[in-house]
């Protein structure tokens, strides 16, 4: 059976001014999948998120959420941020920062409604954070916001959720625990994740793409080479791995060598 379409990527460039961050990007992504991509800082992952999420235009080729242009096709998708901000002394509790997810669906109307409760009381279940839902945001371990703001992003029912460097707050402890929830997530939800946990692409994503200016995509069992990375990363890598399943991707083809830095 042919699978459907989330997120399609043609000839695509873009930048700020007149610099090119990320040039011909070619990339599928298919419902259900549990799609990483990996980069340094400065590869372009950030602006690739703008560009699904139609906050920056690109400069070339056309970006297709479900065959919408990101400003209606985003209504698909679900987006948890790397760093969310709060303030620590602003008294809103778990059940209210699941709440205002419903946001983009209430519109101008003020008042939520017995949907709105209802779908923020699935999403806490989802995430185990239901009988948190009194706790002020702040009371809460990295790990637990973490899991919050995913009930957040998951409340407004998105096919796609997309997620920048999630555990950046989470101690490593927690991690496993973490993964284990976006696995289960994904078996109704097509997951975009960026990281630098090269762990996570080696046992939790089905496919991975590698982003520096140029994308190299990966599509079968063979997930990561030292020769794959360090032309991703532009130096020399070394890989140690522990448990099962490792993964080893196949050499990137040549690329044109202006996307090395």
């Amino acid at each position: 059976m042919k699978k459907k379409m989330a997120i399609e990527l043609k000839n695509l460039s873009a930048g700020y001014d007149n610099d090119i961050v990320i040039e011909k990007i070619n990339c599928h992504i298919y419902e259900g999948d549990f799609f990483g991509i990996i980069g340094p800082n400065g590869g372009g992952k950030s602006t690739l998120l703008k560009i699904i999420l139609g906050l920056l235009n690109p400069t070339k080729g056309t970006v297709k959420i479900y065959g919408k242009i990101p400003k209606i096709g985003r209504k698909n998708i679900g987006y948890v941020p790397q760093y969310s901000e709060y303030d620590k002394h602003y008294p809103i509790s778990v059940w209210d920062v699941v709440l205002m997810g419903r946001r983009s669906i209430r519109g101008v109307h003020p008042l939520y409604s017995s949907d709105d409760k209802k779908a923020t009381i699935e999403a806490l279940k989802k995430v185990s954070m239901l009988d948190y839902k009194k706790r002020h945001i702040s009371e809460l371990s990295g790990g637990q916001r973490q899991r919050v703001f995913i009930a957040r992003a998951l409340v407004s029912n998105p096919r796609i959720l997309l997620l920048d460097e999630p555990t950046a707050s989470i101690d490593k402890d927690l991690q496993i625990n973490f993964y284990n929830l976006l696995k289960e997530l994904n078996k109704n939800v097509t997951i975009v994740l960026v990281t630098h946990d090269i762990g996570v692409i080696s046992s939790y994503v089905n496919r991975v793409a590698c982003l520096n200016r140029f994308m190299f995509t990966h599509d079968d069992e063979k997930m990561i080479s030292k020769e794959m990375l360090e032309k991703t990363y532009s130096c020399p890598v070394d890989l140690i791995a522990h448990g099962v399943p490792h993964r080893v991707l196949d050499d990137h083809e040549k690329k044109n060598k202006k996307g090395v830095k």
